[in-house]
């Protein structure tokens, strides 16, 4: 397999690509419901959150990238999932009661598995197109956190985009792992495992260790 940004998926790993989407997008349809969940929205609501947060970032990837008709147009299975997996939150919210009142464990484990997946899945499209490298790494930046910027908005909280907190940055982070080791010539797939686990080690150890991004204040 050529190292060259421009190179075509083959076959094999477009399927593989495409299964791991579908799984970005359950993760991230989770995230979403759980947030609706803890926000007191109705069973609309937990639908529509987790439609926008498992989709919101793609979509606003393929606009960028000029992909028509948007990929959740083209493949109504990724509607579908959506719906499925913000259901069996909804069902199994009960069970999930005590860990929803004591933190947001289980939102941020989910959120977590979604930026990795999201960030690299990203990527890839952005790789397959054609694009330079830094443009890769901001498509699959906005992939990966588009949708959890828009769920957080509408449950009324400060994106964590915006906060001090490693989160674009540990994508930032997983994309350029990816990069790297793609261009010492590792296999794609390889890249892809490997920048994963990158955004979600990053990701885990900022939140288990406090680590934070530097605040500039102003001079008085």
């Amino acid at each position: 397999m050529s190292n060259s940004p421009n190179e075509s998926l083959t076959p094999k790993a477009r399927i593989v690509l495409y299964w791991m989407d579908l799984a970005g997008v359950a993760v991230f349809a989770i995230s979403g419901a759980l947030a609706a969940m803890q926000s007191r929205l109705d069973l609309f609501g937990v639908l529509v959150l987790a439609a926008i947060t498992a989709i919101g970032g793609g979509t606003l990837r393929d606009l960028l990238l000029g992909r028509h008709p948007i990929f959740w147009m083209r493949d109504t299975r990724y509607i579908k999932v959506i719906a499925l997996t913000a259901m069996l939150t909804a069902l199994a919210a009960s069970g999930w009661g005590q860990v929803l009142q004591s933190g947001n464990g289980a939102l941020v484990i989910a959120d977590t598995l979604g930026l990795a997946l999201f960030a690299l899945c990203g990527a890839e499209i952005a790789e397959e197109a054609g694009k330079p490298r830094l443009v890769v790494v901001l498509l699959g930046t906005i992939t990966a956190s588009g949708g959890g910027v828009l769920r957080d908005l509408l449950t009324g909280q400060v994106p964590l985009l915006l906060r001090r907190d490693i989160y674009a940055s540990a994508a930032i982070g997983g994309i350029a792992a990816y990069l790297l080791l793609r261009a010492l010539g590792l296999p794609r797939q390889v890249a892809f495992i490997a920048g994963m686990l990158m955004v979600v080690a990053l990701r885990l150890a900022a939140l288990h260790f406090g680590w934070q991004l530097p605040a500039p204040q102003l001079s008085q």
